[in-house]
């Protein structure tokens, strides 16, 4: 469904995003995904060690 997705579709949503949500909330969603991102990873590596055992 997204394969054919370029450079000039991302912008356009990223602008329709700011648009809508306005330039104060997207930082604190970039930090939350980061947070969650990391996470994630922590979690990953914790079940790794997990199944080494």
């Amino acid at each position: 469904m997204f394969q054919n997705i370029g450079w000039l579709e991302i912008s356009i949503i990223l602008l329709v995003v700011l648009v809508l949500f306005g330039g104060r909330f997207l930082p604190k969603a970039g930090k939350e995904l980061g947070q969650s991102g990391k996470e994630l990873k922590k979690a990953a590596q914790e079940l790794k060690e997990v199944v080494k055992e």
